[in-house]
């Protein structure tokens, strides 16, 4: 059987051309930068909805850098990151994965909710996240050495780690730790408007319900509405929407299944709307 190599690879369509919004909240930005460009792996942390996906598109932009981002999960295997042999019309071809992409591309590779991968898919990062930054890919007998350009990222929920879903600490050891939260009322509510165009006074009440179901975090809610959500339920409203019933179906339905959560939500929301 012919082996084919594999075709040139596309970035073009990784690159983000269009200034995302982002406010920042302190000096992410400048930390983020300086980790590029000192070749240090950045960890970000924070909990869901929070704008650490939204900030590494943000930082891609501003690097002028390809973004190639995968979302983790239980069945990822290191062969889906770094690459495969397939075969197609009878010939058997090589496919890079994303993490060979973003190395060959000089890019960004953006490993979303990094503890839900398996952790021996995991260990196969470490060689490019220490001062090797090299990527082994053993089913073809090469190794491919990461550019200056590179940067790996990561991210994870704090909140949701456990026993079985924990970041080994010869992992974590390798990257500088950035740590995210939900924005000051004042500055969730501008992002709220901004990405919604709900009217000023909406977007604070909606940043103050949040504000009191993130109070509920370990009596009954595992976490309190993320920003994400408050965009959901804000264009919900602006698209005509009432507000009880958008925040009920973009906020507290989301949040919990559990009937007297939902009852305490309902009574919260009705001093808001």
């Amino acid at each position: 059987m012919k082996t084919k190599g594999p075709k040139p690879i596309r970035t073009g369509e990784h690159f983000v051309e269009k200034e995302p919004y982002y406010l920042p909240m302190g000096k992410e930005i400048e930390l983020f930068e300086a980790a590029y460009e000192n070749l240090i792996p950045v960890l970000l942390k924070g909990p869901t909805g929070c704008g650490k996906t939204r900030f590494m598109h943000y930082m891609a932009w501003k690097l002028k850098r390809p973004l190639i981002t995968v979302s983790c999960h239980d069945d990822l295997t290191a062969s889906d990151l770094v690459g495969r042999f397939l075969v197609k019309g009878g010939e058997t071809v090589w496919v890079d994965g994303p993490l060979a992409q973003a190395v060959k591309a000089g890019g960004i590779c953006y490993l979303d909710e990094i503890v839900e991968a398996r952790k021996d898919t995991t260990v196969v990062i470490h060689p490019l996240a220490d001062d090797r930054r090299m990527l082994p890919v053993e089913k073809k007998g090469e190794t491919l050495k990461a550019p200056a350009r590179f940067l790996l990222a990561i991210s994870y929920n704090p909140g949701y780690q456990s026993v079985l879903k924990e970041l080994k600490e010869s992992t974590r050891q390798r990257f500088m730790a950035m740590e995210f939260a939900f924005p000051p009322e004042e500055l969730e509510a501008e992002i709220v408007r901004h990405e919604s165009g709900v009217p000023p006074e909406t977007a604070q009440r909606l940043v103050q319900f949040a504000g009191k179901t993130r109070n509920l975090k370990d009596r009954g809610l595992i976490e309190g509405a993320s920003t994400r959500l408050l965009i959901h339920a804000a264009k919900l409203i602006r698209a005509g929407i009432e507000p009880v019933k958008a925040c009920e179906t973009a906020i507290s339905g989301p949040l919990t299944d559990d009937r007297e959560m939902l009852e305490t939500l309902a009574e919260i929301l009705g001093s808001f709307f």
